[in-house]
């Protein structure tokens, strides 16, 4: 089971964004702000440090996450989905009057 997923919303958007503006990556956000979000940047826009570490992708692009907090999702599946409005105005998907969601669900251990 893939750790990272979208909706068919999310995957519209996403591709949008990434005729757009090329490359793009997501960072899983644990802010105080917006709490947690999927938040959607350029390549090269973002800088990843050395304890954030690639957990997935999804349409092409990269969903990174903090080590730190990896311990809190290990067992979740990530599934990013789409609202309208916008919420994380550093998320490029703002430009749209859109947000990026996360909805997880327990990943099956198949033994």
């Amino acid at each position: 089971m893939e750790k990272v997923v979208a909706t068919k919303e999310a995957r519209t958007l996403i591709e949008q964004l990434q005729e757009e503006y090329g490359t793009i990556l997501f960072i899983h956000s644990e802010g105080c702000c917006d709490g947690t979000s999927p938040v959607c940047m350029t390549e090269g826009d973002f800088y990843l440090g050395s304890q954030d570490e690639k957990i997935g992708e999804v349409s092409g692009s990269s969903y990174y996450m903090h080590k730190a907090n990896f311990s809190y999702w290990q067992h979740l599946q990530i599934m990013i989905d789409v609202s309208d409005g916008m919420g994380n105005s550093f998320s490029l998907e703002s430009t749209k009057n859109k947000s990026f969601v996360i909805r997880a669900t327990e990943l099956i251990n198949d033994k």
